[in-house]
C-alpha cells in the first residue's frame, strides 16, 4: 500500500525518529543505499523556490534516481487538466510525486488519486518537510526535542501549523508569539491542544512568548502569495521582531532559527541571523537529509 507525507502527522513518533536516524546516517555517510535507481520523481513547482528546489533534485539524485521539474504553467493542475486526471498520468509515467503549491486541498486530492507516494513541498497551509528539518537540527544542537522550550514568533503561517503537528508527536512547550489578527489555523490549533501531547500557549507579548526559550523561531511576516499584506502585517508583528534586545529574553544558550528566505531588518535583524546562536543554515542543510530519508521510508 502506497504511503504520502503531507504532514507531519502521517508519521508516528516512532516513525519520525527512524526518520531521523535514516537522516542522520544519510548526512554520515554510512550507508548510501540507491532506493531510487531507475526511478523517477516529478517535482511539481507552482510556486518558485530555492531550498526546495534544490535539495529534492540533489537528494533524488544522491538516492541514484532522476528528478523532474514541472512548472505549474506546464501541468496547469486543476485547469488545464483535472487533479484526477494529472494524478492518474502522472501514476504510470513516474514513481513519486513532490509538490509545491498554494492550495493544500489540491495536494490532497492529489494524493487521493494518485497510485504512487505524494510529498507536500510546501502549501500555505503546511510546511511539514521544512519542520522535520528543524527537528533534526534541533536533535542535533541540542541532543533532544522533548522537554525543550520552543518560541515561535511572527506569522501564524505553514511553519507555525506544522510545528502545531509536531507538538502532537513529541513534548515540549510550544509559545506561539503573535498579534491576535495573525493566529495559526484554528482547527490545527486545536486538535494540538486536545492531543495534550505538549504544552501549547498564544502569547500576544513577545517577551512572555520568548521567555527562558531554548529555541528561538522566526519567518517572514508575508509568505509567498501574501506579499501585499506585508505592510499590514509589519505593523502587526513589528514587535515580534527577533532582535539582541529581545533575544536576551530566552536562555543564554538558545539557537535561533529561521526557514529562509528572510527579510533581514523586518522580522530578523542581521545582528542575530550572523551571531552566535543562528543556526539557520544548518537548516537549510539539514533539509536535504531529512528529505532523502522521508523518500526514503516512502519507498520501503
Amino acid at each position: 500500500m502506497k504511503r504520502d507525507f503531507l504532514a507531519i502527522t502521517d508519521f508516528t513518533t516512532e516513525q519520525i525518529k527512524q526518520t531521523f536516524q535514516l537522516a542522520l546516517d544519510l548526512k554520515s555517510k554510512k550507508f548510501v543505499p540507491f532506493p531510487l535507481k531507475d526511478k523517477t520523481v516529478a517535482c511539481i513547482f507552482l510556486k518558485p523556490s530555492l531550498r526546495t528546489r534544490v535539495s529534492f533534485e540533489v537528494g533524488i539524485g544522491q538516492l541514484g534516481g532522476r528528478s523532474l521539474y514541472i512548472t505549474g504553467e506546464e501541468i496547469g493542475l486543476g485547469k488545464r487538466e483535472s487533479i484526477y486526471d494529472a494524478a492518474k498520468v502522472l501514476s504510470r509515467f513516474v514513481d513519486m510525486i513532490m509538490i509545491r503549491a498554494f492550495d493544500h486541498k489540491e495536494v490532497e486530492e492529489l494524493a487521493q488519486h494518485a497510485e504512487i507516494p505524494v510529498i507536500n513541498g510546501l502549501t500555505d497551509l503546511l510546511h511539514p518537510c521544512q519542520v522535520m528539518g528543524d527537528l533534526l537540527t534541533i536533535l542535533e544542537k541540542k541532543g533532544r526535542v522533548e522537554g525543550l522550550t520552543i518560541a515561535f514568533l511572527g506569522d501564524g503561517n505553514n511553519v507555525a501549523n506544522s510545528w502545531l503537528n509536531a507538538s502532537t508527536r513529541f513534548s515540549f512547550n510550544l509559545r506561539i508569539g503573535t498579534s491576535p489578527e495573525t493566529k495559526p489555523d484554528q482547527s490545527i490549533l486545536e486538535r494540538a491542544q486536545k492531543a495534550g501531547s505538549s504544552q501549547i500557549k498564544l502569547s500576544f507579548d513577545p517577551k512572555e512568548a520568548i521567555k527562558d526559550a531554548d529555541v528561538v523561531y522566526t519567518d517572514v511576516w508575508a509568505s509567498m502569495g501574501q506579499k501585499h499584506l506585508f505592510e499590514q502585517k509589519k505593523r502587526l508583528l513589528k514587535d515580534f521582531q527577533v532582535n539582541g534586545d529581545l533575544l536576551r529574553q530566552a536562555k543564554e544558550d538558545c539557537i535561533v532559527m529561521h526557514c529562509l528566505p528572510a527579510n533581514r531588518g523586518e522580522e530578523i535583524t542581521d545582528e542575530v541571523m550572523d551571531g552566535p546562536h543562528s543556526v539557520v543554515f544548518d537548516q537549510a542543510e539539514n533539509r536535504l537529509h531529512i528529505q532523502k530519508a522521508i523518500m526514503l521510508k516512502l519507498m520501503s
